[in-house]
């Protein structure tokens, strides 16, 4: 694709994107490049014709409607880039639509499924580690990559806070409850140095049993586990988690602007999606408290 080390210099240092999200981006219009290669054309040349063609492909292969407005969003970044640099005036995806999502019904845990899973870690190294990564994603809303880029510095168990750095580059700081102020404490006094061993310390909260940080991935694995061993209905992964602390914020009078900031949302709009359980909440009250309900 032309102008690719340009076009991914722009969307890291113009637009502020994380670098998963301008490498998603990047294969994208890459694919869209390739799509145009196909018809014997150049992606400079495209019409809006061919943008929409490209779009209906995807639909045909059965991509989901998330995947297909992603991959707009991308082909459109470029054009955009290109009008910013110079390069080109055309823009062949103005005035194409994203396509309408279904939207799916958020997954969270009640408060009891979240008790019954945070006492699933042991006592041993490992378990105190769990635990304490689990009583913190809970206790925040972090994502897995937020919470695995935690570094000791990060946090502050005095007071009570940690230091979380989003996709964005951009540092939020977020409370830190007494229940995860109590298991990361166990977990660095008693835990980590074992994990350590004689490894050199990277700095990261938390280590995998190598004593270097803990992946994305093992934190997947390790929810998933320990979903299975609380019989939960639900296959559990980091996002159920990050839900169930924003749908308890909500249902206990958190207001939208507060989870936003604390939930890293650069648009509100992503976190008005919990709105809706906070009106089930009301008609709970209502439906309980009122006489003529």
């Amino acid at each position: 694709m032309k102008y690719e080390k340009e076009f991914a210099k722009y969307l890291e240092k113009e637009r502020g994107s994380s670098r998963s999200t301008a490498s998603a981006y990047l294969s994208d219009a890459s694919e869209f490049c390739r799509y145009m290669e196909e018809k014997g054309k150049a992606m400079e040349t495209a019409e809006k014709a061919d943008v929409s063609a490209f779009l209906n492909r995807l639909k045909e292969e059965g991509r989901s409607g998330a995947t297909v407005n992603r991959k707009l969003a991308s082909v459109r970044s470029y054009y955009t880039f290109l009008r910013a640099a110079g390069k080109s005036d055309a823009d062949p995806t103005f005035g194409i639509k994203a396509p309408k999502q279904q939207r799916k019904e958020l997954e969270f845990l009640t408060v009891e499924e979240v008790d019954r899973l945070l006492e699933m870690p042991g006592d041993d190294a490992r378990g105190k580690r769990d635990r304490a990564l689990l009583e913190m994603m809970y206790a925040t809303g972090m994502k897995a990559s937020e919470a695995c880029a935690v570094n000791t510095g990060d946090i502050n168990l005095r007071i009570g806070f940690v230091s979380c750095s989003g996709e964005s580059g951009k540092a939020r700081i977020i409370p830190l409850g007494k229940p995860a102020r109590q298991a990361i404490k166990v977990y660095l006094d008693e835990a980590r140095p074992e994990l350590l061993g004689k490894t050199k310390d990277c700095g990261a909260l938390f280590l995998n049993y190598m004593g270097e940080r803990l992946t994305r991935q093992g934190v997947w694995k390790l929810l998933r586990h320990y979903g299975e061993k609380a019989g939960l209905s639900k296959t559990m992964n980091p996002l159920i988690l990050r839900n169930s602390f924003a749908a308890h914020m909500i249902q206990n009078g958190a207001d939208l602007k507060s989870l936003q900031e604390l939930l890293g949302h650069e648009d509100i709009t992503a976190t008005k999606v919990f709105l809706a359980l906070s009106k089930n909440r009301i008609m709970d009250v209502y439906d309980k408290a009122f006489p003529r309900a």
